[in-house]
């Protein structure tokens, strides 16, 4: 798998509450930061619009291989019940892309999870500069990363909607 290719991942799990009920957890942005260990806090910039399209947001990220950094997102998708996306950096040109997607299923809710990696440039990206023989590792490590981050924030959010938290 090659940078260019636009690599993602995605995780889902079955929420035993309607999606009006999961709603409010896939919008408050704090929610992966509570669940995931790279998310160390959110802040809405746009606090008297937000959540909604074009609403902006800083993160506030760690990981031990680079440490501390911030980003900026926007709201990129936003169909109330239905999905929420965001994307890093340029919303033209991203770093990544995140999405949060419900599902009606019998009576609870698909809780879908999905992400992207680039088309911009990213921490990713300079690390492959530095290692392009390396490249796929990278990407493939990376991806589990994600993968897991997100896998901890919908199981998070399946339990506090469930009340088995």
């Amino acid at each position: 798998m090659r940078f260019t290719d636009r690599p993602t991942t995605q995780t889902d799990v079955y929420v035993a509450a309607p999606p009006d009920a999961v709603w409010p957890l896939v919008t408050e942005i704090m929610t992966p930061s509570k669940f995931g260990t790279e998310l160390q806090e959110a802040i809405w910039l746009d606090a008297d619009r937000a959540p909604c399209l074009g609403a902006r947001f800083t993160g506030r990220n760690f990981h031990p291989a680079r440490g501390e950094w911030e980003t900026t997102s926007t709201v990129v998708d936003f169909v109330p019940e239905r999905r929420f996306a965001w994307a890093v950096g340029d919303p033209d040109e991203p770093s990544a892309v995140w999405r949060l997607e419900l599902a009606p299923e019998g009576s609870g809710t698909r809780l879908r999870y999905w992400a992207q990696l680039g088309p911009g440039p990213s921490g990713t990206t300079a690390l492959i500069e530095k290692m392009p023989d390396k490249e796929e590792k990278v990407i493939a490590r990376r991806l589990e990363e994600w993968t897991a981050n997100m896998s901890a924030t919908i199981s998070g959010i399946k339990k506090t909607v469930e009340g088995t938290a």
